[in-house]
C-alpha cells in the first residue's frame, strides 16, 4: 500500500546517490586547489617603487620569490634589463637559464645558491652614475612567469669641511668662515648657518652676511660648493660658536659642523704677545749688558790714565 508521504520517502530514498556523486565530484576539484595552493603563484617582490644606491659602492637590486623557498634552477630562468634615464630601450644585463649564465654588464651576477631559495637580487660592483634608471627582473619558472620593476637611484655622501679663510687680513678687517661641500650628486643641497652665545643658550639660524656659491659640477659628474659666512669685527665674541649644517639626500640626517674662529685667533694673539715679550727681554739683556761692558771699560781706562 503506498505510504503517504511516500513520495518524500523516495526523495529521501535517492538522496545518498546524489551525495555521493556530488562528493566524488569534489574530490578533484579539492585535490586541484590543494596543488594550487601547495605551488602558489609565481610573483616577484622588488625594494618598493625606488632603491638608493651609492656611487662606486657594490649594490643588490633586491628581487625575491615569495612562496617558494626550493627551487629547481634547472627548470627556470632569471633575466635582468636596465631602461636609461634618457631613453626608452631596455638593456640586457643579465641572463641565467639552466647552464646559460651570461653576464653583458661587467661583474653582473645573481648567485645560484640564492636563487634556489627564492632570491634572484643582482649583483652590481662598483654602481656608477650612468647606471642609474630602471630595472626589470624577469622571472620563468615552467609554466609561469613573472616580472617586477624598481627605480635605482644612484647617488653620493657631500664631503664637508669648515674653516677660517686663510687669506690675510687686518684685526679692525671683516672675516670670513667657508664651508666647503664636495663630490656629492644629485646637486640639489642645502647649506644653512647657525650661531650659538652664552646670552643664548640653543643655536639660531642666521640670515644675513651670507654668500653661497654656485655648484661646480667635477669631471666625474658630482658636484662642489661652498658657502662664505662673514665674520664682523663688532661681533666677536670668545664664547661664540658657528655652525655650518648640511643636508643631501643622499644622508639619513643633516651633517653640521662647529667652528671658533675667535678662540684661535686669540690664541694667535697671546703667542704673538709672547714672541714680542720675549724679543723685547732679549734686547733689554743686550743694552744692560753693552752698558755694563761700556761703563766697565771706560772706568778701567780712566784708571790706567790716572
Amino acid at each position: 500500500m503506498p505510504v503517504p508521504g511516500g513520495c518524500g520517502h523516495g526523495t529521501e530514498g535517492g538522496r545518498p546517490h546524489v551525495v555521493g556523486l556530488r562528493a566524488v565530484l569534489l574530490v578533484p576539484v579539492l585535490l586541484l586547489r590543494l596543488m594550487l595552493l601547495t605551488a602558489g603563484v609565481l610573483e616577484v617582490e622588488m625594494a618598493g617603487r625606488t632603491q638608493m644606491v651609492l656611487l662606486n659602492e657594490n649594490a643588490t637590486i633586491l628581487c625575491k620569490i615569495p612562496g617558494f623557498p626550493h627551487l629547481d634552477i634547472n627548470s627556470m630562468g632569471i633575466t635582468w634589463f636596465r631602461k636609461a634615464q634618457v631613453s626608452e630601450t631596455e638593456i640586457k644585463l643579465f641572463e641565467f637559464f639552466g647552464d646559460h649564465k651570461v653576464a653583458f654588464r661587467h661583474g653582473a651576477n645573481v648567485s645560484p645558491w640564492r636563487l634556489k631559495r627564492g632570491d634572484a637580487s643582482l649583483q652590481l660592483p662598483g654602481v656608477q652614475l650612468w647606471e642609474a634608471g630602471e630595472y626589470r627582473c624577469e622571472l620563468v619558472v615552467t609554466p609561469q612567469k613573472a616580472q617586477g620593476r624598481v627605480w635605482l637611484e644612484v647617488v653620493a655622501h657631500p664631503v664637508s669641511s669648515l674653516f677660517l679663510e686663510q687669506a690675510m687680513v687686518k684685526d679692525n678687517e671683516d672675516k670670513h668662515i667657508l664651508c666647503k661641500s664636495s663630490g656629492f650628486y644629485p646637486e640639489d643641497i642645502s647649506i644653512t648657518w647657525k650661531r650659538w652665545t652664552q646670552k643664548d643658550p640653543q643655536f639660531q639660524e642666521i640670515s644675513e652676511d651670507i654668500i653661497t656659491g654656485p655648484t661646480i659640477k667635477n669631471e666625474d659628474g658630482t658636484f662642489n660648493i661652498t658657502s662664505y659666512l662673514r665674520l664682523k669685527p663688532s661681533l666677536e665674541d670668545n664664547v661664540t660658536i658657528y655652525q655650518c649644517v648640511v643636508w643631501h639626500v643622499s644622508s639619513l640626517m643633516c651633517q653640521s659642523f662647529n667652528f671658533t674662529p675667535i678662540l684661535i685667533e686669540s690664541e694667535k694673539k697671546t703667542d704673538s704677545w709672547i714672541v714680542w715679550l720675549c724679543i723685547g727681554l732679549i734686547f733689554t739683556v743686550l743694552i744692560l749688558v753693552i752698558l755694563f761692558l761700556y761703563f766697565f771699560l771706560w772706568k778701567r781706562k780712566s784708571r790706567t790714565i790716572h
